[in-house]
């Protein structure tokens, strides 16, 4: 595979602050550009998700949802047991 010095020293640093080897990271390249859903699959996916129903939060309002919980464990943690 032919690939200039820069893209050669990109995967090398990514592949070692990973803790893994530039193979890896082509493999996975590959898989991440031609994955093996086909597009059939892809367009099912996104209409399943499409219809679902319920109630979903950006994840701000889930950030503070996690915070609110925490704090509350935190406080109740502080309490004087007996």
């Amino acid at each position: 595979m032919l690939m200039t010095k820069e893209q050669r020293r990109r995967l090398e640093a990514e592949a070692a602050s990973r803790g893994t080897s530039v193979g890896s990271l082509i493999r996975e390249a590959v898989d991440a550009r031609f994955a093996t859903f086909s597009r059939a699959d892809r367009l099912a996916a996104l209409r399943h998700i499409q219809a679902m129903e319920g109630v979903f939060r950006t994840p701000e309002e889930l950030n503070a949802i996690v915070a609110e919980e925490r704090d509350a464990q935190f406080f109740l943690a502080d309490l004087p047991s007996g």
